[in-house]
């Protein structure tokens, strides 16, 4: 069992930055890949970045594209979201995602999501 631990969420200003970083309790080398949600009230969760372990690629919504970037540093277990340019519509619990294929079945993590906030 591997826990997900989210930090870094806080209230900012529209048009600043925030970094969220999400600290595993175990290595996170072998998970085929790790990857930030969001949810806003009264929506459903969302991707925001995903980031694979097969040559490092990553994958983003043209909604934070260029503005989002997902990172990871193994020796650490941990992943990052770096957050610029944020808007009022990025507000959100953003949630950190641990996934491993494995035959007959996987692992799915989940963290307990922080809290960001964009004002206008």
């Amino acid at each position: 069992q591997v826990q997900l631990v989210e930090s870094g969420g806080g209230l900012v200003q529209a048009g600043g930055s925030l970094r969220l970083s999400c600290a595993a309790s175990g290595s996170i080398f072998n998970f085929n890949y790790m990857a930030w949600y969001r949810q806003a009230p009264g929506k459903q969760r969302e991707l925001v970045a995903q980031i694979f372990s097969s040559g490092g690629s990553t994958n983003y919504p043209d909604s934070v594209k260029g503005r989002f970037t997902i990172s990871r540093d193994n020796a650490k277990n941990t992943v990052y979201l770096q957050m610029n340019s944020l808007k009022p519509e990025d507000t959100a619990v953003y949630y950190c995602n641990a996934v491993r294929y494995k035959l007959g079945g996987g692992d799915d993590y989940w963290g307990q999501g922080t809290q960001v906030t964009v004002s206008s």
